[in-house]
């Protein structure tokens, strides 16, 4: 079916999935993101595509399991959350994680976001945190959307994978989290211990901080441990998904070590 019209009912609720205004639903778009729904199963309400569609992009449009509805490019592009259309647009249920999903397998390494703002950070983490093992992700109420487009585009599929609860309080998730027999290990440039100086072993809740004030100073005393990376002067910081990435895979690999 071809649309036309900006004003299409169909158009209107794509819109609102990427500004994120439907909660349900999530904006996947380009070739390789709507692969990646496509793998992990998710539920795809509808997709959208140009009427010029390359002949990879037909083969993929009809293993899609959902209306497909050709635009004229000029309307995909406006449609789009890029600088230029990737020629498919999905619409596709959110995953909905559990805490019982986060927790299912033995010693959960944990990562918990507060108050990351940078959906590109966010995305990266997320990717990363699959990518060395962790069992999932809490992403604390004003974290940037873990499932906008930029967010997913920058995850590459983890986020349909990873186990991610959303607008998770901080004060909660450590409550929860030690109730699971989990240490909470905040990641601080004050830290009193090296990163690689503490056992990752053991169950845990990695919390990484807001790009400019870190974990919240009040939260990060109620962890159990606060961990620091060493840094050579004159450096002060380092950001937020490359700390997270040199200490997630510093537990990886003191757990394939371990085993």
């Amino acid at each position: 079916m071809l649309i036309s019209s900006s004003s299409n009912e169909r158009i209107k609720l794509a819109r609102r999935v990427r500004d994120g205004r439907e909660r349900d639903w999530i904006f996947v778009e380009g070739e390789r993101l709507t692969r990646e729904c496509l793998v992990s199963g998710l539920k795809m309400e509808m997709a959208f595509a140009s009427v010029d569609a390359s002949a990879e992009q037909e083969e993929l449009l009809r293993e899609l399991r959902c209306p497909v509805f050709r635009l004229p490019d000029t309307l995909l592009e406006s449609l789009g959350d890029t600088i230029s259309t990737q020629g498919i647009i999905v619409i596709a249920e959110r995953p909905w994680a559990s805490v019982e999903r986060l927790l299912a397998v033995p010693h959960p390494l944990i990562v918990g976001l507060d108050r990351v703002q940078d959906p590109g950070n966010v995305g990266t983490i997320i990717r990363t945190a699959e990518a060395a093992g962790a069992s999932g992700l809490l992403s604390f109420a004003g974290s940037a959307d873990a499932f906008s487009p930029k967010t997913l585009r920058s995850a590459m599929g983890s986020a349909f994978r990873l186990p991610v609860m959303v607008d998770v309080a901080g004060a909660g998730a450590l409550s929860m989290c030690r109730g699971r027999g989990m240490q909470c290990v905040a990641a601080c440039g004050e830290g009193e211990v090296d990163y690689d100086g503490y056992d990752w072993r053991q169950p845990a809740l990695l919390i990484l901080g807001n790009e400019g004030r870190g974990v919240d100073s009040e939260l990060a005393r109620a962890c159990d441990t606060r961990v620091r990376i060493p840094l050579r002067a004159p450096v002060e910081s380092l950001n937020v998904a490359a700390a997270g990435a040199a200490i997630l895979f510093e537990a990886a690999r003191q757990r394939r070590q371990g085993r």
